[in-house]
């Protein structure tokens, strides 16, 4: 697998499709599969200047950025190239749910996700219920609707809970606290247009300096 730049494009196998190469995208963060797409030269072009991810779709035999209409966007983050130069691997940071049915991927909706990859997949799921009509009832949309305000004082509530759990030293007390708080801030994150790995870019720059 080697990394794609726009300027080595060129040096694909564009012949075997007939103009057209598969590209499998990938969340950077999870790793998981969100979808499978097709890209001509002018796709490609398009996806390294824009930073976004466009497909050629074939049934409409025109180019296509997703999220364009549903504002579930794929922002570029890596584009690499098999072998064989004819198929390419896509690494994306997604904004909002991928498939058009709702769900974090075309390949479903990530329920096995685990460990610290699964923030990735709740934080899609916070964004879907964000993006829900009105009429679709959740407790996320319910506290983002209510405002800034009231998102922050959930979350101070939950952190007194954590810090009562943590000095009355009740361990499943502590880990069903601190997973309350933990939501409720992402929550916050969202009403505020921030995302949970910018926390962890904050935490790393620190790590290293």
């Amino acid at each position: 697998m080697t990394r794609l730049t726009a300027d080595l494009s060129a040096t694909l196998d564009w012949s075997k499709g007939g103009g057209q190469i598969p590209a499998i995208i990938q969340h950077e963060a999870t790793h998981q599969v969100l979808m499978l797409g097709y890209m001509t030269q002018e796709s490609l072009a398009a996806t390294f200047s824009s930073g976004f991810v466009t497909f050629f779709s074939r049934s409409r035999q025109a180019l296509w950025q997703k999220g364009e209409s549903s504002g579930h966007t794929l922002a570029l983050r890596e584009v690499s190239f098999d072998c064989d130069r004819d198929a390419l691997l896509v690494k994306v940071r997604p904004h909002g749910p991928t498939c058009h049915t709702g769900a974090v991927s075309c390949f479903g909706d990530g329920d096995g996700a685990s460990g610290l990859t699964f923030l990735d997949h709740l934080s899609a799921i916070i964004d879907a219920r964000a993006d829900a009509p009105a009429a679709t009832p959740s407790y996320t949309r319910q506290l983002l609707d209510r405002g800034v305000l009231k998102q922050a004082q959930k979350v101070g509530e939950e952190g007194v809970e954590v810090a009562l759990a943590g000095a009355a030293q009740d361990d499943q007390a502590l880990l069903g606290e601190s997973a309350d708080l933990l939501f409720h801030l992402m929550v916050l994150l969202k009403g505020r247009n921030l995302r949970l790995d910018q926390v962890v870019e904050v935490l790393a720059a620190r790590h290293r300096a």
